[in-house]
């Protein structure tokens, strides 16, 4: 989807390349957000000094203006946050943007120490942390600490947030997705949010999913049937099926799915957006359909392939219930393939910023824009 451009614009035909690692220089953790009254996209991830989680180093930002035909012209990268001098590195980029006052939040947890080791010794060395910019505004806030929860996170092992998006509801409710490892004697990881119902000023906690889950994304439906909102959550495991699950009034609670999602071996990250029904019918206009992204392959553990993206056009079939059809996977990304992050662009156009490259998941982050269309053409079968 690309033009010709300047040479200071990071652009390629068809996929483009956002982050290029090189080294010394290994990009990792894609999270990506449309801002639709500015035309453009604003993309994230870790820069490391290794591929290596106690490596991160910053985080880094490039911005992409979309046209009229979905064409992306992409900036360069700039690191908006950086390690601290006192050892706590910036990691899992989680970005959700707040409409009433119109305010980009970048979440991102500072820590030292390794996951690991902060399950192994039961101390959380993890601090959940943000920084903002506003509409018009060139430079990013100084980070904040989110400290009226410290005594929450004392309880657990260590968290982690997202990464990829957050979302913010019909309500104003910002919601950050969030996994956190219990301080038990073998701790387990819980998928559940943080969320704010003050554009962000205090932030509370979610109660969290009973089955073990990991990295999550969370995504808004409406009933078309009750005019009420559900919230969709879909989470990393540890093999055999991903975690489906919804929030409402009483809490979280697992659904049971009509086609079940695989999880690879020893699990991947994965993205979920809502966007609006494409039927074309005046009495769905309100309806929101889901578009899921994972590797769809495995060589191991640690060696994921083929990113495939899948649809669910019929999520909630009755009050408060839903329904979870998903299509089989159009393929986005041949070959080595890691983490994703899904966003709706408008007038039936998405766009994925993803792990790949051609020997490894780590040598780039890039973006693909594609269309509807190109999904149901891509989809085996057509099957939806």
């Amino acid at each position: 989807m690309g033009k010709t451009c300047s040479k200071s614009d990071r652009q390629t035909k068809g996929k483009q390349i956002i982050f290029k690692s090189k080294d010394g220089e290994v990009f990792r953790i894609p999270a990506i957000y449309y801002n639709e009254n500015e035309k453009t996209l604003f993309a994230f991830a870790e820069k490391r000094t290794s591929s290596n989680d106690s490596d991160a180093a910053a985080l880094v930002m490039s911005t992409g203006k979309v046209n009229s035909t979905s064409e992306v012209q992409w900036s360069r990268p700039t690191e908006v946050v950086r390690k601290c001098s006192s050892g706590y590195r910036p990691m899992n980029p989680c970005v959700v943007y707040e409409n009433h006052t119109q305010t980009l939040f970048l979440f991102f947890i500072y820590v030292i120490e390794t996951e690991l080791w902060q399950i192994e010794h039961h101390q959380n060395k993890a601090r959940l942390c943000y920084i903002t910019k506003k509409k018009n505004e060139e430079k990013w806030s100084e980070f904040t600490e989110v400290t009226d929860l410290v005594p929450v996170f004392n309880n657990w092992s260590t968290f982690a947030i997202g990464p990829g998006h957050g979302i913010q509801t019909k309500t104003g409710r910002m919601i950050v997705p969030a996994y956190a490892y219990t301080k038990d004697k073998e701790p387990s990881p819980h998928a559940f949010c943080f969320y704010s119902d003050d554009y962000g000023s205090t932030w509370k906690c979610e109660e969290m999913l009973s089955e073990t889950s990991l990295e999550c994304q969370m995504t808004e439906i409406l009933d078309s049937s009750s005019k009420d909102s559900l919230i969709y959550c879909n989470a990393r495991t540890f093999g055999g099926h991903r975690v489906q699950a919804k929030i409402d009034k009483t809490g979280f609670h697992t659904l049971t799915t009509v086609t079940p999602l695989k999880e690879l071996n020893a699990g991947c990250h994965g993205s979920v957006i809502s966007f609006p029904a494409q039927s074309g019918d005046a009495n769905t206009s309100q309806e929101k359909w889901l578009l899921f992204s994972h590797p769809t392959k495995q060589k191991s553990d640690w060696e994921r392939l083929d990113l495939g993206v899948y649809l669910s056009t019929s999520p909630v079939r009755s009050v408060g219930e839903f329904n979870l059809v998903w299509s089989q996977p159009w393929v986005i990304n041949k070959g080595p393939s890691g983490y994703s992050d899904l966003a709706y662009i408008e007038d039936g156009w998405f766009a994925c910023l993803m792990e790949c490259g051609e020997k490894t998941a780590t040598e780039e982050i890039a973006c693909q824009v594609f269309s509807y269309d190109e999904i149901l053409k891509g989809i085996p079968d057509s099957q939806t």
